[in-house]
């Protein structure tokens, strides 16, 4: 049975709508509220249509053509040029969940009555994404400033019927052939509906609510990396104390260090050195200190997801019909608070990447991982062990650190200077998405590395979170300590288990 519909009405989305349209194929409907406001809110441009005064969108030009006007009798074929000319994107087609979670977001605006399209544009936008037709957008394009334009264009010249889309089997079809098999009749734009097509920060808004939900798995998951290794290391708890942890009174640190405690409660390994015997002080800095670097960015990741809160609730388009029925130009497209939280989360996915990849080290040296064979090796020297996964890891944490130079740092001029500061969102969206898989794939070698040595620790029982997790490993094909064999397969599992959230499963561990 198909998912039920996410209605889209004019209040904002949720974001887990937002991924249930994006990546689970859940369909969408209109709400009869939302058809009223945008019948009522299109009577505005209706009026100003035949107006000879300029109305920026309606009868004048673009971004710096917008002194130019445009003859009554040319507005409609004004709006088609805007959708063909700002197409324009290029490079690799981005993912089906991005365009998916995109055009979603652009139906919301609008959904809201803010942007004056009329409500057969509107229902034809709704059919095209609830028939799972993605229409095809290119990697480049988009300078997250006056909306990703050009990602937004490539959407709206395939409502028209024009340039190619994705089916919902993947494959590739002219637009007017899907459409026409799914019964929507292309549509013949009117005054303002294609610059209301294009003008919003959809797509670096979409980038930012699924990287939310990755990111809540991960940095729980990384929690359960670092446990692991502070197990099988030989470490200690102590320092994960709720009092401790409370003379420091960040949220998201007192988080990281509940789900410690709770992951090595009942550890017969930390038991085995517990206690007066014991002559090691203090653990190193990537033990001791993971809940406050993990907790550090879980409250950057909280203030991301406040950013996009208020995004979700927006409606932006350029001009907009104002609640009172005017119709004024603005620069709430200007995508800057969402380039912002996406290059500050490309920079806490780094740096807990990084975090993780020393903790892998640490096992593979003999000289600071408590008597474990050199890189877990089965009979070292014949056996290379781990080596050379900690090189993988190293290498995609060097990655990381490139990947976390902000874009919105940068800008470059656009359209004859008018456009003369833009927000980058869209790449900084676009980094993030590979930063969130660089770090599903350290944190992946770090469990990996982690589950052997707790093998190797045998007889001392390890703790029963810590113990389902090594488990889901071992279910998932990659055996315990033995001779080399290929590797490259067992991280690959190990990032799948970790990529949707079966390790978390194990633990029964709640996202936090």
């Amino acid at each position: 049975m198909p998912p039920e519909r996410v209605a889209v009405g004019t209040g904002p989305l949720r974001p887990e709508d937002v991924v249930r349209v994006a990546r689970d194929g859940c369909g969408v409907r209109l709400t009869a509220e939302a058809l009223a406001e945008i019948a009522r809110s299109r009577s505005v441009v209706d009026a100003l249509a035949g107006d000879d005064r300029p109305h920026y969108g309606v009868s004048t030009g673009f971004g710096a053509l917008a002194t130019l006007h445009i003859p009554v009798g040319q507005r409609g074929w004004l709006q088609r040029s805007l959708v063909r000319s700002h197409a324009a994107g290029s490079g690799p087609e981005v993912e089906r969940e991005v365009v998916r979670a995109l055009m979603l977001l652009r139906l919301s605006t609008l959904a809201t009555g803010r942007t004056g399209v009329r409500p057969e544009t509107a229902q034809a936008y709704a059919a095209v994404l609830d028939a799972g037709l993605a229409p095809v957008v290119h990697e480049f394009g988009s300078l997250g400033c006056s909306g990703d334009l050009a990602p937004l264009a490539s959407v709206a010249l395939a409502l028209t019927g024009e340039g190619r889309v994705r089916d919902g089997a993947g494959a590739l079809r002219p637009a007017a052939e899907a459409l026409r098999e799914h019964g929507i009749e292309p549509v013949e734009l009117a005054e303002k509906e294609g610059l209301a097509l294009v003008n919003g920060t959809d797509g670096m808004l979409g980038m930012l609510v699924l990287a939310l939900a990755d990111l809540r798995r991960l940095l729980t998951t990384a929690d359960v990396a670092a446990a692991m290794s502070v197990e099988a290391l030989l470490g200690t708890d102590a320092v994960f104390a709720a009092d401790l942890q409370a003379l420091r009174p960040h949220p998201g640190q007192a988080a990281s260090a509940a789900n410690l405690r709770m992951l090595l409660s009942g550890s017969g390994v930390v038991a085995s050195h517990r206690g007066p015997g014991c002559t090691r002080v203090q653990d190193a800095y990537s033990l001791r200190c993971a809940p406050q670097v993990h907790g550090a960015a879980r409250d950057t990741l909280a203030h991301a997801a406040a950013v996009a809160g208020r995004e979700l609730a927006a409606a932006i388009d350029n001009p907009v019909i104002t609640l009172d029925d005017r119709v004024e130009s603005n620069g709430n497209f200007h995508g800057a608070p969402v380039g912002y939280v996406l290059d500050f989360l490309a920079i806490a996915a780094a740096d807990v990447a990084g975090m993780s990849e020393r903790r892998t080290d640490r096992f593979l040296d003999v000289a600071r991982s408590n008597g474990l064979p050199p890189f877990l090796a089965d009979a070292p020297g014949v056996d290379s062990g781990h080596m050379i996964a900690q090189y993988t890891a190293a290498g995609i944490v060097s990655e990381l650190k490139r990947l976390a130079v902000p874009a919105s740092v940068d800008t470059i001029p656009s359209s004859a200077m008018q456009e003369d500061h833009v927000s980058m969102g869209w790449a900084a969206a676009r980094k993030l998405r590979r930063a969130i898989d660089g770090l599903t794939r350290v944190l992946a070698i770090e469990i990996l590395t982690a589950a052997r040595a707790l093998d190797l620790r045998a007889p001392l029982r390890p703790a029963r979170a810590t113990a389902a997790v090594r488990d889901a490993v071992r279910a998932a094909g990659v055996d315990g300590p033995g001779p080399d064999r290929h590797l490259a397969p067992e991280i690959e599992a190990v990032v799948d288990l970790v990529a949707d959230g079966a390790l978390l499963r194990a633990t029964d561990l709640p996202l936090s």
